[in-house]
């Protein structure tokens, strides 16, 4: 693995470890919003939530559209985040007991 390809990985895998962000994401997942509705729906303030929506943008993982005054944000289709996403979980169901373990043991 060349160092360009670890330090993506790296910006991926930490984009989606920051908690914030992580629930933007699985938010957008049931369907687009604007800032509002994102900072209503997970109870954090508006500028936490613009902040997040800006790296979640700039990393390909969202879209952004104007309607008017408002800025709805949704999932990139062609991020392939929300196969990702559910692929991850599935793992995370399957191989709960042992993570546990692991999470306990260390």
């Amino acid at each position: 693995m060349t160092n360009l390809s670890f330090k993506l990985y790296k910006i991926f895998f930490k984009t989606l470890s920051n908690k914030t962000r992580f629930e933007i994401v699985k938010l957008l997942i049931k369907g687009p919003k604007s800032v509002n509705n994102i900072s209503k729906n997970l109870k954090f303030e508006q500028s936490r939530v613009s902040h997040n929506l800006k790296k979640l943008e700039c990393y390909g993982f969202i879209n952004c559209e104007c309607k008017g005054k408002e800025r709805i944000y949704s999932i990139n289709k062609r991020s392939y985040i929300v196969k990702i996403i559910n692929n991850t979980d599935k793992y995370m169901k399957e191989y709960n007991k042992i993570l546990n373990e692991c999470l306990e043991s260390h």
